[in-house]
């Protein structure tokens, strides 16, 4: 058995696709347009061959879709994570739980899905600013 994807609903397609690729550094990997349905699905990876998500565009969607309490986050090794989150905030992300152990992150994406950064390998030393910085709203 393998992996293939996980799925969320996006409102509003150009703002997700901002997010999870500009900000946070995924490839689009394909794209399916399905006019009949009126929908289209972007599959966003890592790397070629990897872990997918799929977003899921609803091109009559109005309303913000809820976020469900058995769906808790997406998870991302990255390399520094004092460098990503950063970079992150510079790119006018809110770091809802800082990493103030130098080893975790919490963001959001624009539909609210938790979005958590794991540093690669061991725990960077703690350092300020991250170290005094308080979580902010739900993660």
């Amino acid at each position: 058995m393998k992996f293939l994807h996980a799925m969320i609903r996006v409102l509003d397609l150009d703002k997700s696709l901002k997010f999870f690729i500009n900000d946070l550094g995924l490839k689009e990997v394909r794209r399916k347009e399905v006019p009949q349905g009126k929908f289209t699905l972007v599959f966003l990876a890592t790397e070629e061959g990897g872990p997918e998500i799929e977003l899921t565009y609803n091109w009559d969607e109005k309303d913000p879709y809820s976020v469900g309490r058995s769906f808790g986050h997406l998870a991302f090794q990255v390399e520094d994570i004092y460098q990503k989150c950063e970079d992150l905030q510079n790119k006018g992300v809110k770091i809802l739980r800082p990493p103030r152990d130098g080893y975790m992150a919490f963001i959001k994406s624009p539909d609210g899905i938790s979005v958590e950064l794991l540093q690669k390998g061991r725990p960077q030393p703690v350092k300020e600013p991250w170290k005094s910085q308080p979580s902010v709203g739900s993660w």
